[in-house]
Parts: structure tokens; sequence; C-alpha cells
């Protein structure tokens, strides 16, 4: 298994089904900020739905049609990023993150975000990466918006969570604009890092 370090004790790695104890215990603790936002998290609520999540990944990997990653921190699992969506014959892809509050504040998702799109575009040759967001998550916006992607719009009522049908904002970043958007300016780099 590899492990990409992110700084700070903090490290990028695959999340397999095999972690699902783990990924339960987080998901545990990051459920007050993490659920009202994403619905597999609703999903994830003992061991074997937590492994159902991770199969899920894990088939979508199989198949090269999406990945999740989890970061941890010191040793423990306080978040991750994934590719909700991986398209390689149209050259689309979808990018997420989570993470709990222990992660917060220290640049982590900045950091394991731009990993996955250098690969989506370096390594891949995909063209676009493309973020979505319900509209209240402010959190998920401006994470978005450090990493350089534009906002495209907003899908009125695209989707049902809790009953409720939520707005979905659209940002992406385009393989030609991915370098000046990775490069950033100094602000937004500083910025960046403390994400």
């Amino acid at each position: 298994m590899f492990a990409l370090p992110l700084g700070d004790e903090a490290q990028l790695r695959p999340l397999e089904p095999w972690q699902a104890q783990e990924f339960l215990e987080h998901i545990d603790r990051a459920r007050p900020t993490v659920d009202p936002w994403i619905p597999w998290a609703s999903f994830s609520t003992d061991l074997e739905t937590a492994t159902a999540t991770l199969q899920r990944y894990a088939d979508r990997q199989a198949e090269d049609s999406g990945r999740i990653y989890g970061i941890w921190l010191a040793g423990t699992l306080v978040g991750g990023v994934m590719f909700t969506h991986f398209d390689s014959a149209s050259g689309v892809c979808e990018i997420g993150c989570w993470l709990e509050a222990a992660g917060e504040g220290r640049g982590l998702v900045n950091r394991a975000c731009r990993v996955l799109i250098d690969w989506a575009f370096r390594e891949r040759g995909m063209n676009r990466v493309e973020w979505m967001a319900a509209s209240g998550n402010t959190r998920s916006t401006e994470a978005a918006r450090r990493l350089g992607l534009t906002r495209e719009g907003v899908l009125r009522q695209r989707y049902p969570h809790r009953g409720v049908r939520l707005d979905k904002e659209v940002w992406s970043v385009l393989a030609e604009e991915w370098p000046a958007a990775a490069a950033g300016t100094s602000g937004e780099r500083e910025e960046a890092t403390r994400a």
C-alpha cells in the first residue's frame, strides 16, 4: 500500500473495505459536520454499512470509475478525498472530500485534492475535474475556491437529502487551467496551506 506524505504528520492512503471499522469510528466522529452534506455518511452507521460504502468504491476502482483515499493525521483517520465519478472515455471526473474537526485548519484537504487533480490531469489525461457541493455547504465551496476552481452555476433542487431537496453548486477546472490554478498567487498559496 502506498502512503503519500501531506506534511504535518499527515498521509494520504487508499481507504479499503478491510479498514471499515476504522472508517466507521472516523465517520462517527465526523458525523456532525459531514452528515448534513454527504449522503453516504448517513448510510455508514454500522460495520456492515461502512464496509458496503468502502466496497462500492473498491468496485469503482476496479472498474476505473471512482476511488477513495483516507487522510491520516499522526496515525488517525481524520478525513478523505475521492473520485466520486471517473470517466476516462469522456475525460471528466468529479472529486469530493470530507474532514472531521481534528483535521481542520491544516490545509490537508487542499493538499490531498491537489494530489488527485494533478494525477487526473497529468497521469490520466483527464480534461475536466468537477466539484459538486450543496449550496449551503460553505466549507466545501470555499475549498473549491482555494483550489482555483471556477463556479459554473447552481443546479436547483438537484437531489433529496433527509427529506429536503438541495441545490447543488457546480465548480470545475480544466486541464489547460490547472497549472495556473495550482500555482495561484502567493496569498492564495499561503491560505491554501492553512485550509
